[in-house]
């Protein structure tokens, strides 16, 4: 497997793998997530996205090129409050493995690339979001050493159904 990182206008061969993050979200909370985002729509935000200075995507690829997974983590400079020390944060918001490829070490091997990479550009935390029904993504974040610091928690009305008073 090759590791590494990928161009902006590269962000296309991601839409995919987004897909298919994106449906387990939606599968889990429809009436927060859109069902079935345009692709087009995908790769132009993910291109724009990807061209800020501090974002970075990371692709893992097969020896015969094909696509196994990504990552993608930004550099945060979080400056010292009365209540937090001040860092250097890798966030990573994405990150997403092909069905075949699941359960091999491939998300392992984007992570570990990431804090190297994150570790040379000076970060001191690694920090890392993702839903409470990703228990893939726990549990790896766990192997890894990452644990949860911070719970999220919101309430969004039930969307309307059409015709009903």
């Amino acid at each position: 497997m090759k590791i590494a990182p990928i161009a902006a206008t590269e962000a296309a061969v991601l839409v995919p793998l987004l897909q298919d993050l994106h449906g387990l979200h939606v599968a889990h909370h429809p009436g927060r997530y859109p069902a079935d985002p345009d692709p087009q729509q995908l790769a132009i935000w993910m291109q724009e996205w990807l061209s800020g200075p501090n974002t970075t995507a990371l692709l893992a690829r097969s020896p015969q090129g094909t696509v196994m997974g990504y990552l993608v983590y930004e550099i945060e400079d979080r400056a010292a409050l009365p209540v937090r020390m001040a860092e250097r944060r890798a966030m990573v918001h994405h990150i997403a493995v092909a069905p075949p490829f699941r359960r091999i070490g491939v998300g392992k091997a984007l992570m570990e690339a990431m804090k190297r990479r994150a570790l040379e550009d000076g970060a001191t935390v690694i920090g890392v979001t993702y839903a409470p029904f990703n228990t893939a993504s726990a549990a790896l974040m766990r192997r890894l050493g990452l644990e949860p610091v911070l719970t999220v928690a919101e309430w969004r009305p039930e969307p309307s159904v059409a015709g009903s008073s």
